[in-house]
């Protein structure tokens, strides 16, 4: 089966995927990793995206923590995997979504983040995409980030060792900056981070002449 098939997809199940609550950045790092191993030829069709702005504070829909009948939480920053084999096809995998795993772009998008119009500019949400293999390459965490004042861990850390790389143990900060230019990938605003990816098929129908 290849990636143009309809029915080809990256992961057999979400159950089959490494995650820690509350650790997304390294559960996408983890699928990108995954791909590398299982599906090499696809890797350069895959992105890691963060999602952050200026204040942190980005609210998200449709999330497994968040609250009330539509799910709503705001996120400091979050991190999801996206497989872009086609123009016309690209698929977002949340592991925290209560939105299938995957879900369509457009869908997930729309569900997720729905439009800038529904926030106050301050809850703008902008997006830092990652080619995977650049994320593979450049990301590194200590997990500092999610210890007390104390050393006492927020959230139990995942089992394995904290993702390093050989010139940096912590770049995590880089990857939740939103400023153009500074830091990995491509940032955007909501607009063009759906015009970037969303690819609607063309509709047009040519008219035959009898």
């Amino acid at each position: 089966m290849s990636a143009n098939d309809a029915n080809f997809m990256l992961f057999s199940s979400i159950n089959d995927c490494s995650y820690v609550s509350c650790y997304c950045e390294e559960n996408v790092w983890k699928l990108c990793e995954q791909v590398k191993k299982t599906h090499p030829a696809e890797l350069s069709k895959c992105y890691a995206v963060f999602v952050s702005n200026e204040r942190r504070t980005v609210p998200l829909w449709r999330q497994k923590a968040g609250r009330g009948d539509e799910k709503l939480v705001i996120w400091d920053y979050h991190v999801f995997f996206m497989h872009n084999p086609s123009p016309n096809r690209c698929l977002v995998f949340d592991m925290d979504t209560t939105l299938p795993f995957p879900t369509y772009f457009h869908k997930y998008v729309t569900e997720t983040f729905r439009s800038d119009y529904a926030v106050t500019p301050e809850h703008h949400r902008f997006f830092r995409v990652i080619p995977a293999e650049k994320y593979l390459a450049e990301f590194s965490s200590d997990r500092r980030h999610m210890r007390r004042p104390d050393g006492s861990w927020i959230k139990p850390p995942p089992s394995y060792a904290p993702i390093q790389t050989t010139t940096n143990t912590h770049s995590l900060d880089d990857f939740i900056c939103m400023k153009p230019g500074k830091g990995p990938g491509s940032v955007y605003d909501l607009l063009h981070f759906v015009q970037q990816f969303y690819k609607p098929p063309d509709r047009n129908i040519t008219k035959t002449q009898n």
